[in-house]
């Protein structure tokens, strides 16, 4: 039985959310002219956005952090982004020199020794790469449903993040049934881990299945306190910097 079986069925309100999603995602354009870039987990949400975006011909780029822990099937998602839409994805890595450094000193599962060291893992593999996917952006836009965890519970469709980017949040007001009722309407391609009961995907170590009336990010960094659950990349105007990164050494590199 797939995701789809189990989980579609729109709303009363559905075709409601997906007009105004349409709107939100043109307006993000429109304000902001080749400076605004989707940052897809590439997961269903972001499928979806992604599949609206080359469905509409809007002017948004699409771009992805390739942490170098991801699931085989998640980095797949990349070529079929742009076999299916004939679109180019952006993609970013963390800095190699840095990434190894980190596992030398710390070991390969440091992220299960404590918040600080997962953290730390987090700003490599996710936050210093976005800084460079967004250093040329005035707007970004996510995939993230207030539905998805109670730290997400507040999210608006445009708000600033830290940098004073705008952050437009087009699925806030989506549910799960709203999600896969768009996906078997439209067929669009998704991550098969999501057939595996992995709502949330992030990187392999870090992401598990969940269990029968588990929340949606349950999943993800699963043995740690739900108030931590969040790696840094979605931090509000009012809560100031993001976490400090792991210094950069100047004569290295970065890809992409």
């Amino acid at each position: 039985m797939t995701a789809i079986d189990l989980y579609a069925k729109a709303s009363p309100d559905f075709e409601a959310k997906l007009a105004a999603t349409v709107v939100l995602l043109k307006e993000a354009a429109i304000e902001h002219p080749g400076k605004v870039v989707q940052a897809t987990s590439l997961g269903v949400e972001d499928m979806i956005l992604t599949d609206l975006i080359a469905r509409h011909h809007i002017d948004i780029a699409i771009g992805t952090l390739e942490t170098g822990m991801l699931h085989p099937q998640t980095v797949a998602m990349i070529g079929t982004i742009e076999s299916t839409y004939d679109l180019k994805v952006e993609v970013y890595q963390p800095v190699l020199e840095v990434a190894i450094e980190f596992v030398r000193k710390n070991g390969e599962k440091a992220m299960y020794e404590s918040i600080e060291l997962r953290k730390g893992c987090c700003g490599i593999r996710k936050l210093e790469p976005l800084n460079r996917m967004l250093a040329s952006r005035t707007a970004w836009v996510t995939g993230l449903r207030r539905e998805q965890s109670n730290n997400r519970a507040d999210a608006t469709i445009r708000e600033l993040d830290d940098k004073g980017r705008v952050k437009f949040n087009p699925l806030t007001e989506w549910t799960w049934g709203d999600v896969w009722h768009y996906v078997s309407l439209n067929k669009v391609p998704y991550n098969p881990l999501h057939d595996e009961f992995m709502p949330s995907i992030g990187c392999a170590p870090c992401t598990r299945a969940i269990a029968v009336g588990e929340d949606f990010r349950a999943g993800r960094w699963w043995w740690e306190d739900e108030k931590a659950k969040e790696c840094g990349l979605h931090v509000h105007a009012e809560e100031g910097a993001a976490e400090e990164l792991p210094p950069l050494v100047s004569s290295i590199r970065p890809t992409n």
